[in-house]
């Protein structure tokens, strides 16, 4: 490390990482490149209250080591209840949670200014490192003004994977050379993801083997035409697999619907929650997803998976790290169905 506090053999080390659901999944492995190389860290992550879920199965306990606090930060909900007085009790309350601990090391990957702030409110050791991101990545959002929170502001790559950005700015906070790609990175324990089981959340029709089809994502353009599903779904069908087609709202349930109306014995299951994901995901035989969080989380369960880009880049949050996982298409270059039916093939037993 480049500070005093650098040379700790048991350095107290906050993640900042507040949302949303792939940027989260992104950022655990540098928990995992923390632990190998400071194994009697003290490690802390601020991560919206809505994603404290994707955390808990990190948390140290009998022997292991993870995570030792999670502090949930329940922005989105407060910008609704700015006037309430109980707002600010909670504001206040997670503050003194915050500050329980003095930070030597500060990790901010997010750029923005919320996640900045975050590091300005942590209590800090006297020769602390607060590293951040001193430059946008190309389709990232990026607020320069999170710099001046920062006593050690990072160059990492115009167009840099969102695992790998990461990477550099952990590494440059604790002077350590760059971690190689070579070094897969890890996201879950194995023994978690070995012990899901299948989805307990009442979907009571699905048939094993069934394939999550993860059709809707927040960007219309990163969507894969509807008629591409539906002859991929029509294709997987004949040979003996369920599709499966989730939904988040009432807009993304119509088109399950529209979707599924066409293929042979398709399911539209009851709304479930990203916790009630990871079984409904272990269950699966195949996971087919345009680029979105709940395809993401697919891929770091190393499910087999095939990410479907229409509308973003490939560099950007590709799954490189697993055999079991397919890429297919690029920004403004979506995958045939051809392409699609090909790489679900090749992964289908």
């Amino acid at each position: 490390m480049s500070n005093a506090s650098a040379q700790l053999k048991k350095p107290k080390i906050l993640l900042v990482k507040l949302s949303s659901l792939g940027d989260v999944l992104h950022n655990l492995p540098i928990v995992w490149d923390l632990r190998a190389r400071l194994p009697e860290a003290q490690i802390d992550w601020v991560v919206e209250e809505g994603y404290v879920h994707l955390l808990t199965p990190l948390l140290s306990k009998d022997g292991f080591k993870g995570i030792d606090r999670i502090i949930p930060f329940g922005l989105r909900r407060w910008k609704k209840n700015l006037f309430k007085l109980s707002t600010w009790q909670q504001f206040f309350a997670f503050k003194k949670e915050l500050q329980a601990v003095s930070y030597d090391v500060i990790i901010e990957t997010q750029g923005l200014l919320k996640s900045a702030i975050v590091c300005s409110l942590a209590k800090k050791s006297s020769n602390a490192v607060i590293a951040g991101l001193a430059n946008a990545t190309e389709f990232s959002g990026y607020e320069p003004i999170a710099r001046s929170f920062y006593n050690q502001s990072v160059q990492v790559p115009f167009q840099c994977h969102a695992v790998d950005r990461s990477r550099w700015v952990t590494c440059s906070a604790l002077n350590w050379s760059l971690i190689d790609r070579k070094n897969a990175p890890q996201f879950f324990p194995e023994t978690y993801v070995n012990s899901l089981g299948k989805a307990s959340v009442g979907l009571n029709e699905l048939k094993s083997p069934y394939i999550l089809c993860f059709h809707s994502t927040a960007r219309e353009a990163k969507r894969w035409p509807n008629a591409d599903w539906i002859a991929l779904g029509k294709e997987l069908s004949s040979r003996g697999y369920q599709m499966v087609l989730p939904w988040g709202n009432v807009a993304e349930q119509s088109v399950s619907r529209e979707i599924a109306a066409q293929i042979p014995n398709a399911l539209v299951p009851p709304a479930f929650s990203i916790e009630d994901a990871f079984g409904v995901i272990a269950g699966a035989v195949l996971i087919v997803g345009v680029d979105t969080g709940l395809t993401h989380l697919a891929a770091v369960l190393n499910k087999p998976t095939v990410e479907i880009y229409c509308d973003s880049p490939l560099w950007k949050t590709e799954g490189y790290w697993s055999k079991n996982i397919r890429n297919v298409g690029d920004i403004q270059k979506p995958p045939t169905v051809e392409q699609v039916l090909q790489a679900a093939s090749e992964l289908l037993p």
